[in-house]
């Protein structure tokens, strides 16, 4: 009977460590990428896969990556990962230092990275120095890559492939806030300034989004590199 007692007792322990153990492991495999509270998938959970290698930057992501080198854009890469639900991050950057600072810059494709920085320095820039008279000292956006839908549709968004990015205003030297809500329809100058912006930017996305497209866009900007064609609103 007592050897009975202990070897059950033995099971039963060794039950407890293992669901601890797998308990620990789960909570370990967050990933910074992801926002919080955001869409997740419904599928079942996937099994266990051995872990490989990570794969090289394609040859189309590396020349990138030299070019941003080569303008002095200080960036990280980061690996290729799969979120599931068809989110992912492939061939993504963390851009550190495009000349101004700007927010919430998560995951982005290496090929919308240096057309943001692009962007921000030859296009932003000196429109602010030339129609506003000052500098602007910060970029501010709504984020890069986020799980989710189109809005009012059921097709992934550019976002959820990091691929895609929403402005949304700009901090100048002499303490001005200028905002797409706010200043889309302000002064003549806050006008001009993001007029032109604006069409510099849809010299560098593949799709640029503005509150002229429709009411989902009233405060911000909206620039991806997805699609083949052109589209600017």
């Amino acid at each position: 009977m007592e050897e009975r007692a202990w070897d059950n007792l033995f099971r039963r322990g060794a039950g407890l460590a293992a669901l601890l153990t797998m308990t620990l492991a789960l909570a370990a495999c967050g990933g910074d990428l992801v926002p919080r509270g955001r869409v997740s998938s419904a599928s079942k959970p996937h099994k266990a896969k051995t872990a490989r290698p990570a794969a090289p930057p394609t040859m189309e992501v590396r020349q990138c990556m030299a070019k941003l080198q080569s303008q002095s854009v200080a960036f990280t890469p980061l690996p290729d990962q799969n979120f599931g639900g068809g989110c992912s991050a492939m061939g993504s950057v963390k851009l550190l230092d495009i000349g101004v600072p700007a927010t919430n810059l998560g995951a982005m494709t290496c090929n919308l990275a240096a057309n943001f920085a692009a962007w921000a320095r030859f296009g932003v820039q000196p429109a602010a120095r030339l129609i506003l008279g000052a500098e602007v000292v910060r970029i501010e956006t709504f984020g890069t890559y986020n799980c989710r839908p189109i809005a009012g549709s059921g097709k992934l968004s550019e976002h959820a492939h990091s691929n895609a990015i929403d402005v949304s205003a700009f901090v100048l030297s002499d303490g001005r806030r200028i905002s797409i809500e706010k200043d889309w329809s302000g002064d003549r100058r806050t006008r001009q300034f993001l007029e032109v912006i604006h069409a510099s930017a849809c010299k560098r996305f593949r799709t640029v989004l503005s509150p002229n497209y429709n009411a989902a866009h009233h405060d911000h900007f909206h620039f991806d590199m997805g699609g083949k064609g052109g589209f600017c609103r």
